[in-house]
């Protein structure tokens, strides 16, 4: 139970996937700017990361290693996001249009995102079991969600500072970015 736990705070926070493995930055960037939409994008890229580690994982071992064709995992990895997020786009569509319209073009680049690619490919890439692979997937995208609520609260405290000229804008938002991640970094020893 200990090693999941590990596992959960160590892909949530120690290894979050916005502030230190760097991927998801344009959601992060580009949907952070109100909380609720940050929070609706967040939890639309949770279901899509785990969806698609449970997905993923049993076609990788069952299928693409015992037919030697494992180089196909990131095409057919991108096949199933793909097909997940056409099905959040649905479900939402459906039961709260304002979210949907809301989210524009960002809830389709889901289907990019890397950073629900990165979660598939690292469960494999660690040899995690099943169960330690879908751990890892909560705890990612709990940590994608972490991440996104607290620089959509950082940009709302920012629209009310004095700037300089200077960092009015974007420049400010990369450099809140660094200190969140450099904040992160701070947790590198709490589990090796």
């Amino acid at each position: 139970m200990s090693d999941l736990l590990s596992i959960f705070i160590k892909s949530a926070i120690v290894d979050n996937v916005v502030f230190i493995q760097y991927l998801a930055i344009c959601p992060f960037i580009g949907m952070t700017s109100d909380t609720q939409k940050a929070t609706g994008m967040s939890l639309a890229t949770t279901f899509v990361i785990i969806l698609a580690t449970a997905v993923t994982w049993p076609l990788y071992k069952f299928i693409l290693v015992p037919l030697h064709i494992e180089f196909l995992r990131t095409l057919i990895f991108i096949l199933v996001i793909a097909s997940l997020v056409q099905l959040v786009e649905f479900y939402l569509k459906k039961s709260s249009p304002a979210l949907y319209s809301s989210m524009g073009v960002y809830l389709a680049l889901i289907t990019t995102n890397c950073a629900v690619l990165g979660v598939t490919i690292k469960c494999i890439d660690k040899s995690y079991n099943y169960g330690e692979s879908l751990i890892y997937a909560l705890g990612a995208a709990i940590g994608f969600l972490l991440s996104m609520v607290i620089m959509s609260a950082v940009r709302s405290r920012i629209k009310t500072a004095k700037l300089p000229k200077a960092f009015t804008g974007v420049p400010i938002l990369y450099v809140a970015a660094g200190l969140l991640s450099l904040a992160f970094l701070g947790f590198s020893g709490l589990i090796k």
